[in-house]
C-alpha cells in the first residue's frame, strides 16, 4: 500500500434514497440548492452556468471555500462530475444509481488541501479532519432524505389539489 501525503484524502460514501433515480440526480447537479439540504455547505454562489463557488463548515471551526466546476452531468449514465479547485483541490463525483424500490447514491471525493492552515495541522489532526468529514456527510445524508421527502410530499399535494 503506497501512503498518500498528509493532505491528500480519499473518501467514498453510499447512500440510499427514497426517490427515482432522475429525481436525485437534479438535486445534486443543482450546486445552488446544497446549502438547502446540507447544513454544512454554508454558501453556494454560481459563477458559472455548471458551477459554484461553495463554502463549508462542519464541526470544527475553519472554513474551505472552492469553485465546483461540473465536467460531466450525464443524466442517462447518472453520473456527476466536478473539479475542485481553491482550499481543495481535486474531484467529486456522484453515481446516481437505480436501488431497489429508490435510488443508490456513491460520493466519491478524492482532494488534495492547499489552505495552508489545514496542511500545517494535518500531522497532528488528520484523524478529527476524517472525523469531520464523517460527521458532514452523516448530516449531508440527513439533510438531502428531508429535502427529498418534503419535495415529493409537496407534489403529491399538488397532484391530489
Amino acid at each position: 500500500m503506497v501512503d498518500m501525503p498528509l493532505n491528500t484524502y480519499r473518501f467514498r460514501s453510499a447512500w440510499s434514497l427514497d426517490c427515482a433515480p432522475g429525481q436525485a440526480f437534479d438535486v445534486l447537479a443543482d450546486l445552488g440548492s446544497y446549502p438547502h439540504w446540507w447544513r454544512e455547505v454554508r454558501e453556494a454562489r454560481r459563477i458559472a452556468e455548471r458551477a459554484a463557488e461553495l463554502r463549508c463548515r462542519s464541526l470544527l471551526p475553519y472554513d474551505l471555500v472552492f469553485e465546483a466546476h461540473h465536467n460531466t452531468e450525464d443524466r442517462d449514465a447518472g453520473l456527476l462530475r466536478a473539479d475542485l479547485v481553491g482550499d481543495l483541490d481535486g474531484t467529486a463525483s456522484w453515481r446516481v444509481l437505480p436501488g431497489g424500490r429508490g435510488t443508490r447514491l456513491v460520493y466519491d471525493q478524492q482532494v488534495v488541501v492547499r489552505k495552508a492552515l489545514l496542511r500545517g495541522l494535518a500531522p497532528v489532526a488528520r484523524p478529527f479532519f476524517l472525523l469531520n468529514h464523517a460527521l458532514m456527510m452523516r448530516s449531508g445524508r440527513r439533510g438531502l432524505h428531508a429535502y427529498v421527502a418534503g419535495f415529493l410530499a409537496g407534489r403529491r399535494d399538488r397532484v391530489a389539489d
